[in-house]
């Protein structure tokens, strides 16, 4: 462990390189005397807990920042622990699903909004953190609005918990109010300016005009990284494989130009690589996900391609189904993501979509708390000591229909009894870190002896494609998926490529030869290792296998997926026993095209592509 001394002078000595002086003595005036602030500017969530821990405000507790993605909280904490000289896990760390590097020593703690949710489930009153610093506020995730009611709640009884709210845009006012008249604190902007330039007319295609305007801007445009915003994994690994094969037709005296994906689901080491400096005589050029929006800092970046576009998910509480659709971006995301060119120097934003397309935006994004299924963070909430959750203190109030649909569901799990109070077997299914009928799942295999199988499965599920299909090789790719297929389904098709895959030792020509995506395999491990740990603590053995036999694993998924039972009708079409939903099996599963008189499905999605 790093000596406490060094720690805290070489602290020092970085906090006198550190710009925004007179701000900073603002800020740790203004959190002395507040017990609630609302920070609103450009103090950035890596600077601000240097300057509270150079205070003493980490004397008493930890200072906790939490994060709504968890590649901003590992990167951030990667970076401000390199920058004081420390090891990371040490005096600095980040806890993240299935990824924790802290340590008794931790003073300095970056961690996702839903690991601090899991945190109230051991520690109610979160006894260890001095500071709570409630980072990109203004995106309004499911789990940020969540915790607002919690920590305003705890800070009624702790009255040495300090709160801090950080928004990148001017809802202040509305954090304040909710926090019982916070304090504000304007921090002046230092952002370069940055030239936009609109589409003269609307793209019907915004990934083929994003590839377009990447290859512009490199030819024609002097020395800086792009970052392109696209809407998810596809299509980032769409353009990644067109810009690969594109590469030839460049001048001879064009710059090199390095690749980069992110997006959530991408290990945490690929994601390192937008943070990596530029080699010389090459441009970088970043494809992500609206996870570049805020919080990270991607050094380098002059050139924004903006699609206009993300991917959301909404639940229709009445159907009980879930919709992942494609649809425009508000203002306030437009504004963000034009201000990432703007960091370092002036840069340009080439936003595919018109003039009045940006004017017909709306002001910013709903409120994920509006549109999603509230059963996980309801059971978090149970679980932490919330008894009567429909008069919980919800920033917005989430619409009635969707807290009662999640009541429903966590009753039939037996996660709750009819009066609405959390039973045992509630309580053990709110320790595991996966959704409710993951967990149930989890529970009841081990009576059936097959925890080993259903873990690998649950694993397999919480990462991306196992398997890849190049568009050219995709009846290669065919032959080769069917090799692992069980007629059983999805499920087992997945446990047998685990097992196929640690049988040769993950050896990477292998899964090469099989378009098995080894990435994802990899990601799959670390998560079954994390699962495990998690078992044994709730005194199930992690390694109780069923072998070869398919009974007890299915059997253990109807435990928590006994709702999702479709029946077959004349036209070929699937009808939910439960809601009655009409249905299709999507063509990606191993059952598509086959008539089965009854499926278990994990999820039911309603696909709505739209575009600006």
């Amino acid at each position: 462990m790093v000596n406490t001394v060094y720690f805290e002078a070489s602290w020092r000595l970085l906090l006198n390189l550190l710009p925004l002086t007179t701000e900073r003595e603002n800020i740790i005036a203004s959190v002395t005397a507040s017990r609630a602030l609302v920070i609103v500017g450009c103090v950035s969530c890596d600077k601000l807990p240097q300057f509270l821990f150079a205070a003493g405000f980490a004397k008493d507790g930890i200072i906790a920042i939490t994060q709504p993605r968890r590649v901003a909280a590992s990167s951030i904490a990667k970076r401000v622990a390199e920058e004081v000289g420390v090891k990371l896990g040490d005096e600095v760390g980040y806890s993240v699903r299935f990824d924790d590097k802290t340590s008794s020593a931790t003073k300095i703690k970056y961690m996702t909004d839903g690991m601090m949710l899991r945190e109230l489930l051991s520690d109610k009153m979160l006894k260890k953190y001095s500071v709570i610093i409630l980072d990109e506020a203004h995106e309004r995730t499911l789990r940020t609005d969540v915790l607002f009611g919690m920590v305003k709640a705890i800070q009624k009884i702790r009255k040495d918990l300090k709160i801090i709210v950080m928004s990148a845009t001017l809802d202040a006012a509305r954090f304040a109010e909710y926090f019982d008249g916070a304090q504000i604190l304007f921090i002046p902007g230092r952002q370069y300016p940055v030239r936009v330039f609109n589409s003269i007319e609307r793209q019907e295609d915004y990934v083929d005009a994003a590839l377009v305007a990447t290859f512009q801007i490199h030819v024609d445009e002097p020395p800086g990284d792009i970052l392109v915003f696209l809407t998810g994994q596809e299509e980032i690994e769409t353009v990644e494989k067109l810009l690969k094969e594109h590469l030839f037709e460049l001048p001879p005296d064009a710059l090199e130009l390095l690749i980069c994906p992110l997006f959530a689901s991408l290990p945490a080491a690929q994601q390192q690589k937008v943070f990596s400096p530029t080699p010389p005589n090459t441009r970088k050029v970043i494809l992500s996900t609206n996870v570049a929006e805020t919080s990270i800092t991607l050094p380098g970046i002059r050139y924004i391609v903006d699609t206009g576009m993300a991917k959301v998910r909404a639940f229709n509480a009445k159907q009980g189904t879930e919709s992942l659709a494609v649809v425009p971006i508000s203002k306030a995301s437009a504004l963000q993501r034009l201000g990432r060119a703007g960091r370092e120097a002036p840069g340009v934003c080439y936003r595919l979509y018109t003039e009045e397309g940006f004017m017909s935006l709306e002001e910013t994004t709903e409120p994920e708390i509006m549109r999603c299924n509230l059963a996980n963070v309801l059971l978090t909430l149970k679980a932490a000591g919330v008894e009567n959750l429909m008069a919980f203190d919800f920033l917005d109030r989430p619409p009635r229909a969707s807290l009662l649909r999640a009541l429903e569901h966590l009753y039939a799990l037996r996660a709750l009894n009819s009066k609405g109070i959390l039973t045992s077997e509630g309580q053990k299914m709110a320790e595991f870190p996966v959704d409710p009928a993951l967990a149930k799942c989890l529970i009841h295999s081990q009576s059936l002896s097959s925890t080993a199988e259903v873990i690998s499965i649950i694993s397999l599920l919480s990462v991306e494609a196992v398997f890849f299909s190049p568009n050219d090789k995709r009846d290669i790719a065919n032959e080769a998926k069917a090799k692992f297929l069980s007629h059983d389904g999805d499920h087992l098709t997945l446990l047998n490529v685990m097992r196929a895959y640690m049988a040769v030792g993950g050896d990477r020509e292998w899964c090469l030869e099989n378009f098995v995506n080894g990435r994802a395999i990899k990601n799959a491990l670390d998560i079954r290792s994390q699962l495990s740990s998690f078992c044994e603590q709730a005194g199930i053995n992690p390694r109780a296998s069923s072998g070869n036999e398919v009974e007890p694993v299915l059997q253990s998924f109807l435990q928590g997926f006994f709702m999702n039972i479709a029946s077959l009708q004349m036209d070929g079409s699937y009808q939910t026993l439960s809601g009655k939903q009409i249905c299709h099996i999507h063509p990606s599963s191993v059952l598509f095209g086959k008539k089965m008189p009854l499926i278990m499905f994990h999820e039911l999605v309603y696909v709505n592509p739209l575009k600006l």
